[in-house]
């Protein structure tokens, strides 16, 4: 099934999100190597995809798991989220309907 993981960031975690990005892109990449990604990206703080010194707010997954469990289990070892970036995580089932 798939889950959205939608990660909240601590304000000012700027620095710490560009440190742990490589090893976040990396289990992303992972995840879409395997043909369980459908989507993922930042959330930009200002309305331009170059949001510079503003940062960012949050970040969007939506990837097939096994279970809910598994996609918890895989979201709270997220290195954004052992660096500190993230302040909150939700993770819930989804359903793609279009396109």
């Amino acid at each position: 099934m798939w889950y959205s993981v939608v990660g909240t960031d601590t304000p000012g975690s700027l620095a710490k999100r560009l440190e742990a990005r490589p090893a976040h892109l990396e289990r992303v990449k992972a995840l879409q190597d395997a043909g369980r990604l459908l989507v993922a990206g930042p959330n930009p703080a200002a309305d331009t995809t170059a949001p510079g010194e503003a940062g960012f707010t949050g970040s969007i997954i939506i990837a097939e798991f096994a279970s809910l469990a598994d996609a918890e289990a895989w979201a709270n070892a997220d290195p954004y989220v052992l660096a500190g970036v993230y302040q909150s995580v939700s993770v819930k089932p989804f359903i793609k309907v279009l396109p």
